[in-house]
């Protein structure tokens, strides 16, 4: 048995391949994939290839790579020793851009009937934001910058607000992203560079700045501009995960007015509240769309037949200003 796969083969070079899936194992699902989400900021990164030697992006994007980790998908077989799974079954898994796979039950949710395919191609994304929005300790009333209002911007913008935050503002250079985070509960936007910003945080936090500045670019340039936004013993979160650490760099910010920098990384949570399971914030992520407390299928920008996967990877590259939610479907594979 075969399944046709997007694969990395060299930088800058995707290629359509027909790979063997392994034979059905105890433990696991035999899965055809739905839909898949790319996770436009990660892989794009992968794509390009820039990135400083001995990161863990450089370990991690060896050839061939196979991009993608919001996979949706339908249980066509279960091993033997699975609980809980019927063939039938629709389940999200951090899983490749691939049409056939298999996948350890144990890294398997299960996706309510009525959450959509295309909603639930965003719980990996959605278990990122919110594991970052729990290690900034928001408070109630809090002031909020989040930089950058793409993927990772526009899901944070909503837990924020479910947080209950007093002002949310939100920095990005291309309108159309603005718009949508307006959308989705963004108080006050503004259309330009981080480096620009700082009168706009002021006047919408009556000169206090922001509590907690969210930089979601992951660009290396955006760190030292993001600092002057932050109050005084207030915090940078860093979700935005820079494949040149090298070149970022540290302003007297830190030191001058005590800004603490926090990074964030997948659902890694620190003691006292790593009861938060990856399985359990993708959970209350598929509660707060089902309540309408958040919404996501609206994010999505364009889809795409997986064939299509070489020139959406070229064009992502370039320019992806007008992106949010960028999916393969695969239902007509």
């Amino acid at each position: 048995m075969t399944s046709t796969n997007i694969v990395l083969t060299g930088k800058q070079q995707v290629a359509i391949c027909n790979e063997d899936v392994p034979e059905l194992s105890p433990g696991r699902l035999l899965v055809r994939t739905r839909v898949s989400l790319i996770s436009t900021g990660t892989e794009s990164i992968c794509y390009r290839g820039e990135m400083d030697d001995g990161t863990h992006w450089h370990n991690w994007v060896q050839h061939p790579f196979h991009l993608g980790y919001s996979n949706v998908a339908e249980v066509e077989a279960v091993g033997d020793g699975v609980a809980g799974f019927e063939i039938g079954d629709r389940i999200f898994s951090g899983s490749p851009h691939h049409q056939l796979l298999m996948v350890d039950a144990d890294q398997a949710f299960r996706i309510p009937d009525d959450i959509s395919d295309e909603a639930a191609a965003w719980s990996k994304l959605a278990m990122i934001a919110q594991t970052g929005v729990r290690r900034a300790e928001l408070a109630m009333g809090a002031n909020v910058v989040i930089i950058g209002a793409g993927p990772l911007g526009q899901l944070l913008t909503q837990y924020v607000m479910v947080m209950g935050a007093r002002q949310l503002l939100v920095v990005d250079p291309a309108e159309s992203r603005l718009a949508m985070a307006q959308a989705h509960g963004a108080t006050e936007v503004f259309c330009g560079s981080a480096a620009d910003a700082a009168t706009f945080v002021g006047d919408h936090t009556n000169g206090d700045l922001a509590d907690v500045v969210f930089e979601a670019t992951g660009n290396h340039a955006v760190f030292p501009m993001a600092l002057p936004l932050v109050r005084q013993f207030g915090t940078l979160m860093l979700i935005g995960d820079s494949p040149v650490p090298s070149k970022q760099v540290l302003t007297a910010d830190i030191i001058t007015r005590q800004i603490s920098v926090r990074g964030t990384h997948n659902e890694s949570l620190e003691p006292g509240i790593a009861t938060w399971s990856g399985a359990q914030q993708i959970e209350l992520f598929y509660t707060y769309l089902q309540r309408h407390q958040m919404r996501v299928s609206d994010l999505i920008t364009s889809r795409h037949a997986p064939d299509e996967a070489p020139a959406v990877y070229a064009k992502l590259m370039n320019d992806r200003a007008d992106t949010v939610g960028v999916l393969f479907d695969w239902r007509g594979n």
